[in-house]
């Protein structure tokens, strides 16, 4: 948790210190911090709070970039400086997330603390040399540059915060957690940068009224966002439907399907898998047992471990035919067909699978000593049916429980739709 008390700290004094400066100095331009204020409130109270997304609150996010690199008002010069912005900032992100409080939808302390300090790094390199008058002769395509420039290195250093957090608070391995967050600047995180550029510049030449206009498209983009995510919502909703198929028809136990998922999923962190490679982990392993339901007699207690190889090979081909008559993605029916196959011919997602599918098998309805047997039975056979590197990491994972517990879906609200989504407690973008 070194990370985390570190961001923490240095928002939470960065904050006080800024508060302190502008109640010291009071508010300059006060119409224009108003509207800034107002816009990230607006963003704020839209934020996402359904399902967790990699930019929760995209308008909030431009509007604070924007006030950050705010040079000229319709061709005035203004006199805020980088405390104020962080001031204004804060402020209108509380005010913006009282009713998600009242809701018990609270922002995290790490939203807070990445947006005080992303905004105060964005500021601190324009707001003092804006003042100075250094920036008055640059026109055209070089301001502009200049504010893309900044943009992209706030956004490098947001998402160096966010994985840094990320992996303190869930301890997945640091370098596949930035690698997401980078390639999440790609999407609606490129987007988030954009407006809060063109809102500056359009500010500087036809001032406030710029902020409404330009702000629509992201609102659009918002909602195209969370149709898309409902869909995909829905889409989890129907495979976990499908994976219960099994244990309704009594060919594997209640919930084998669930654990091996939120098991494997932590082993697949734990390898370094991206977000994609995990979603496709994630469906296989919910429906690794469905060619199960082609059998005529079924598995004793689905145990499919103990069968011959031959014998796992059709259950897993049967279970890939199954898999692509719903029309899922057919990396996932891939995987469900190579779970059976030797650990060298394998991908990685199927290698977990086996693995952890084995290693569920082995401890289910076992006393307190199965665990360390059923490691000791997985290592015994790394010397063909097993990946070591699985197994191993599948060790480590299991030497932490809370690193594969947050993996349940959350309760309540439903806000989590999948086990591969973020763990409650943290956000990545926004």
């Amino acid at each position: 948790m070194t990370a985390l008390r570190i961001v923490h700290t240095c928002a939470a004094l960065t904050a006080a210190v800024c508060l302190g400066a502008s109640l010291w100095t009071g508010l300059a331009d006060r119409g224009v911090a108003l509207a800034f204020g107002v816009l990230i409130a607006v963003g704020e109270l839209t934020r996402w709070s359904g399902a967790p997304v990699r930019q929760a609150a995209p308008l909030g996010t431009a509007g604070s970039l924007s006030y950050a690199l705010l040079g000229p008002d319709a061709g005035h010069p203004t006199l805020h400086d980088a405390p104020q912005v962080v001031t204004v900032v804060l402020a209108a992100s509380l005010l913006g997330g009282v009713p998600h409080i009242w809701c018990g939808r609270t922002p995290t302390l790490d939203h807070l603390a990445r947006r005080v300090l992303s905004v105060g790094f964005a500021a601190v390199c324009f707001q003092p040399l804006s003042n100075k008058g250094v920036f008055a002769s640059w026109s055209g395509p070089a301001y502009a540059l200049l504010l893309v420039a900044l943009l992209v290195l706030t956004a490098l250093c947001d998402a160096v915060l966010a994985a840094a957090l990320a992996h303190s608070r869930t301890r997945w391995p640091f370098g596949p957690l930035l690698r997401d967050e980078l390639r999440g600047l790609l999407g609606i995180g490129s987007a988030v940068c954009a407006t809060g550029a063109v809102m500056a510049l359009a500010v500087a030449v036809v001032g406030l009224w710029a902020l409404p206009v330009f702000c629509l498209p992201l609102l659009l983009t918002q909602l195209s966002v969370r149709r898309y995510a409902a869909v995909r919502a829905t889409n989890r909703q129907t495979i976990a439907s499908l994976a219960r198929a099994t244990e309704i028809a009594g060919y594997t136990p209640a919930g084998h399907a669930r654990r091996v998922a939120a098991l494997g999923l932590a082993v697949g962190r734990d390898l370094g898998l991206s977000e994609g490679e995990l979603t496709v982990l994630e469906y296989a392993a919910l429906m690794h047992d469905i060619g199960q339901l082609s059998l005529v007699d079924p598995v004793p207690a689905g145990a499919t471990a103990g069968l011959p190889p031959a014998e796992q090979r059709r259950i897993a081909l049967l279970g890939g035919a199954v898999v692509r008559q719903t029309g899922v993605a057919a990396a996932v029916a891939v995987m469900v067909e190579r779970q059976a196959d030797p650990y060298r011919e394998q991908p990685v997602a199927a290698r977990v699978i086996r693995a952890v599918n084995a290693y569920e098998e082995k401890t289910r309805d076992a006393g307190p000593e199965a665990a360390l047997r059923a490691l000791e039975d997985l290592r015994l056979g790394t010397a063909g049916d097993y990946a070591p590197e699985v197994v191993e990491s599948l060790a480590r994972v299991l030497a932490r429980p809370r690193a594969w517990g947050e993996g349940a879906p959350a309760k309540g609200d439903g806000r989590r739709t999948a086990l591969s989504d973020p763990a409650p407690g943290w956000v990545t973008h926004g």
